[in-house]
């Protein structure tokens, strides 16, 4: 019997007069000779993945209730997601091995990754949790992934294979026009030339470096391989930039935001970021997220706080302090819960685009206060899991159980069959179910 079905691209786009459309699933976009897997891997709902961390910590009795289980009693910090219960897991317990470093935020370094000591002399980074989930799931979309910084362009929590942090986007404006804004046909040739020149230039460094390395010692052919796992990593973005720059951007009806110069409006910029988030999301535009929350010594612009933001998070106990502290917090839990019920309202071809998205909040500090990196708040939302209010996972302090046993059972719900990463011990997490 003969086959004449076509295949038609998952990435086909309706054009006419200057306006792209962005198709719906159509049997026709499955290959003819399809095999049961391909079938599953075209029609099943994407796995998306957001990381959110508070560099400044969290007050956690604000947070953790003192009760296990669904039937907890709201604490402040999730009194503005009491609408959410169902969708959301506070967990406590959990933290990363010796994580003493240099000074008392390095841990920020390694919430992702779990890298020992951080900052000290001879510590070396290693993959990011988001990076290597896309490295195993390898996500067709137009951008493989977004690293934010709430307080503008700098470094995010991300870290590649090679252990090299990847800068991050800290304008909302900018991020709107890469995520949907298409440019003229010659802003379109030039960016493909761009990114042509960069993979020549890649092509004439690969070709050097054989040559160079035959001629390093041991010590300078280690770091001469980092370097080259850096290029290879730059080269397959390359690649993959060029496969999407002739294809249209999707349109959404919204104005561009306009950025918020004032670091004080920590409140304000954080929106933007998370309309960004949704945003991004919701156009499968990409599917892994990373935002490093704003924090420093700012006096944060919320009615009743007068003095800068890291001082109060060393409160030392101070009640006064403590008040103030929670006002800020209370503010960006808010803004959490708005971000959660975006997305929640947010549909795609699958449904609620939350039930697809593993949304992971959380910060390197346990207590900002002691600068203790132990005892981490951690609040895991969407992601289609059996959400069970809440977890305790290990037991406080030096008993706590490892962060990156979650870091694995995510992963696993997500599609990608592993039982190792970073410093998971292999036992999982107790009281929860993916």
């Amino acid at each position: 019997m003969a086959i004449t079905k076509k295949h038609l691209s998952r990435r086909s786009f309706l054009s006419a007069a200057g306006v792209s459309l962005a198709l719906p699933w159509f049997d026709a976009m499955l290959p003819a000779l399809a095999t049961p897997a391909q079938a599953a891997a075209a029609t099943n709902a994407p796995r998306r993945f957001v990381a959110i961390n508070h560099g400044l910590g969290i007050h956690t009795p604000f947070l953790v209730p003192k009760e296990t289980g669904r039937d907890y009693t709201l604490t402040p910090y999730l009194e503005p997601l009491k609408d959410l219960r169902s969708d959301f897991t506070v967990f406590s317990g959990l933290s990363h091995p010796e994580q003493n470093g240099a000074n008392g935020h390095t841990s920020e370094l390694t919430i992702l990754t779990s890298a020992k000591h951080p900052g000290l002399p001879g510590f070396k980074n290693s993959i990011s949790f988001d990076q290597y989930l896309i490295e195993k799931l390898t996500p067709d979309t137009r951008f493989p992934y977004l690293t934010l910084n709430a307080s503008g362009n700098g470094d995010s929590i991300s870290w590649s294979g090679s252990g090299v942090n990847i800068p991050a986007d800290g304008s909302p404006s900018k991020l709107f026009q890469r995520l949907f804004v298409n440019g003229t046909p010659s802003e379109v040739k030039q960016q493909m030339r761009e990114v042509q020149r960069g993979r020549s230039i890649l092509d004439t460094v690969n070709g050097r470096a054989k040559t160079l390395s035959s001629k390093l010692g041991g010590r300078d052919r280690e770091k001469f391989d980092q370097y080259l796992t850096s290029v290879r990593e730059l080269e397959g973005r390359l690649q993959a930039s060029e496969g999407w720059v002739n294809k249209p951007k999707p349109q959404v009806a919204i104005k561009a935001p306009t950025d918020i110069p004032d670091r004080t409006e920590i409140i304000g910029r954080a929106r933007l970021m998370n309309e960004m988030i949704v945003l991004a999301l919701q156009t499968d535009s990409t599917r892994f997220i990373t935002l490093k929350t704003a924090g420093g010594g700012e006096v944060p612009k919320i009615a009743g706080v007068d003095t800068g933001w890291h001082d109060l998070s060393h409160h030392g106990q101070d009640e006064q302090k403590i008040e103030e502290l929670s006002l800020i917090e209370k503010a960006e839990f808010q803004e959490h819960a708005n971000l959660l019920k975006s997305l929640k309202t947010a549909k795609d071809a699958n449904g609620s685009v939350l039930d697809t998205t593993t949304v992971f909040i959380t910060s390197n500090l346990g207590s900002a206060s002691s600068h203790s990196w132990r005892d981490l708040p951690v609040l895991v939302a969407g992601g289609g899991y059996k959400h069970a209010g809440h977890v305790a996972a290990g037991g406080k302090g030096n008993d706590n159980a490892r962060l990156c046993n979650l870091f694995v059972a995510m992963a696993r719900k997500m599609g990608v069959d592993t039982n190792q990463f970073g410093t998971n011990d292999g036992t999982g997490v107790k009281g929860f179910e993916v």
